[in-house]
């Protein structure tokens, strides 16, 4: 293990050893900003299993879900510039939309993932994106949503990024990869992108949950009725036929499944739901500027007027259609139960499957940026939490 840990944070370096020892932990980093300053910067493990390739300060990874973190803060970043409506509809500016009942659906709903357009009945593969926008562009467009829109909640783990790819370079003319890097990431020099870029560090690959675990844990968390993890696999291993099914399997991954991604071709594609290339830094620098006023080492990415509707919850499920837990939304940013990441009813960000996470707590001006190979099977990574939550009680303890 290797980077420095200031004094009162010692707890989420232990935690992070724990990881490593006792928890899968195979390569990771860490990173904690507090009041704009970096307060544990931590790094370890293997990157690659197949060479050894060590894990490095700079080494990004695909981080998952915590992608739709990157794609919040571009809308945001438009909205406070006065360039988006976020409750205009969306049709206003992408008519073709507006078919099948979708001409109400607003932006808000559709970051917010109360659009009812959760799924895409319209089989598609990773490389259709790559190859045949015409395909995508009319599955999205001939897709009925599900229900009125606000009526009801559905996380749209893949669709999201579909739907918003698209209405971005509407609004703007430009991919939300090249809007990131030049309006976000640049400025405020984050290692973090969507869709790879030439000069990025070699990435990380990809350690799926393995054979014995999923016999070990995540079998019985299938059986238990009980479970969060349980309600949510049952549903997905039914398939399309479900609400999680439908919005987790389509796009399909192919054959290759999570290590598809591993592959530079697919690396250097923009799915802005899934596979953003970040390192530790890179996601608690991002957080750091939203945790405060919206700068960071004198850059202002947004005003700090633009941020405080993030702090309530816009939306709010006890069930979420499918994720099948309590969870809701800001303009895009995860607003979870505040036992997961830090307790304050105002934070916000996005976690990946996995355990990647970008998360911010306004209300103590921290951030956190986690991100691993060895993915975690369970919906929220114990890795994940343990970290965040030895995180904000540093804070606390500070006084």
């Amino acid at each position: 293990m290797n980077g420095t840990v200031a004094a009162g944070f010692e707890g989420v370096e232990r935690v992070f050893r724990e990881n490593i020892a006792t928890r899968g932990e195979l390569g990771a980093g860490v990173v904690v900003v507090h009041r704009g300053r970096v307060v544990v910067d931590l790094w370890g493990g293997v990157a690659d299993l197949g060479t050894g390739r060590a894990w490095a300060a700079d080494t990004p990874v695909v981080c998952f879900s915590a992608t739709k973190g990157l794609v919040a803060t571009c809308f945001l970043v438009l909205e406070d510039r006065g360039a988006l409506d976020l409750d205009a509809p969306i049709a206003e500016a992408w008519p073709e939309f507006a078919q099948n009942g979708k001409a109400r659906i607003t932006t808000r709903h559709l970051l917010d993932h109360r659009a009812g357009l959760w799924g895409v009945d319209v089989p598609l593969s990773l490389r259709d994106v790559r190859d045949d926008p015409a395909k995508v562009h009319d599955a999205l467009v001939r897709q009925r949503p599900a229900h009125e829109p606000g009526a009801d909640q559905g996380y749209a783990a893949c669709a999201f990024g579909l739907y918003t790819a698209e209405l971005f370079r509407r609004v703007t003319g430009r991919s939300l990869g090249t809007f990131f890097a030049d309006e976000v990431a640049r400025p405020l020099r984050l290692d973090a992108a969507l869709g790879r870029p030439a000069d990025l560090a070699p990435a990380a690959r990809l350690v799926p949950t393995g054979r014995r675990t999923l016999l070990r844990h995540q079998l019985p968390a299938v059986l238990s009725r009980g479970s969060t993890d349980g309600r949510l696999f049952r549903r997905v291993l039914l398939g399309t036929r479900t609400d999680a099914g439908r919005a987790l399997l389509n796009p399909t991954l192919g054959p290759a499944r999570f290590h598809s991604l591993d592959e530079p071709d697919l690396q250097a594609i923009e799915l802005p739901w899934m596979n953003a290339l970040a390192t530790a830094r890179g996601l608690a620098r991002l957080y750091a500027a939203l945790a405060g006023d919206g700068s960071l080492d004198g850059v202002r990415l947004v005003r700090p007027e633009s941020l405080r509707p993030l702090y309530r919850r816009q939306s709010w499920s006890e069930r979420d259609r499918v994720l099948q837990k309590p969870i809701g939304w800001s303009q895009g940013f995860v607003k979870d139960e505040p036992h997961l990441f830090t307790p304050s009813p105002r934070a916000f960000g996005h976690p990946g499957a996995g355990g990647a996470l970008g998360w911010a707590d306004p209300d103590r001006e921290l951030a956190i940026g986690y991100v691993m190979n060895a993915m975690d099977w369970r919906l929220r990574s114990p890795r994940a939490t343990a970290l965040a939550n030895a995180a904000w009680r540093a804070v606390d303890g500070l006084g």
